[in-house]
């Protein structure tokens, strides 16, 4: 039994891993993306922050997903979301979110590899006494990503909630 630290018992690098062929069509996806966005809702004030989000896969056919945002004024953490990115041999989409708030989400929705965007509708939102749906759509150039974000709860119909836009890094 190998100990850590040993020859062979850490995997190697995710850069150096090779891409599984089902998410190759994501691969512009991949890689550390950082910028501003701003959010509102009718219940809530309109408030700016800043965000990160990191797509990484690890050779399977799957891609793992994090995003932190925070108050642009202070730093200040404000919200965290993880989970991962999958394409079905139907060519749709699948995404499984939980979010530092105890909400989950199962997205499904479509690519458009040639102009780069995704559209996500939740099937589910887990453990969440107001939300009812979630909407996210994405659309990504060589060194740009941007996403919108609707939301619907047990008070509004889907509105617009939040919008950013990300510059690789």
């Amino acid at each position: 039994m190998e100990r850590s630290g040993e020859a062979g018992s850490v995997p190697p690098p995710v850069s150096v891993l090779p891409l599984h062929p089902a998410i190759a069509p994501l691969q512009f996806l991949l890689g550390r993306w950082s910028g501003e966005g701003e959010g509102g809702f009718p219940t809530i004030k309109s408030f700016r922050y800043g965000e990160e989000l990191f797509f990484s896969h690890s050779g399977k056919p799957v891609i793992a997903y994090t995003q932190k945002t925070w108050k642009l004024e202070t730093g200040e953490p404000m919200h965290a979301e993880s989970g991962y990115w999958r394409l079905k041999s139907d060519g749709s989409i699948e995404v499984v979110i939980a979010q530092s708030t105890g909400l989950v989400e199962i997205q499904k929705g479509s690519l458009d590899a040639e102009h780069r965007t995704i559209e996500l509708k939740s099937e589910l939102v887990g453990n969440a006494s107001k939300v009812k749906e979630i909407r996210r759509v994405f659309k990504a150039t060589d060194r740009e990503l941007s996403y919108t974000v609707q939301m619907a709860t047990t008070v509004t119909n889907l509105e617009p909630h939040l919008q950013a836009i990300l510059r690789k890094i």
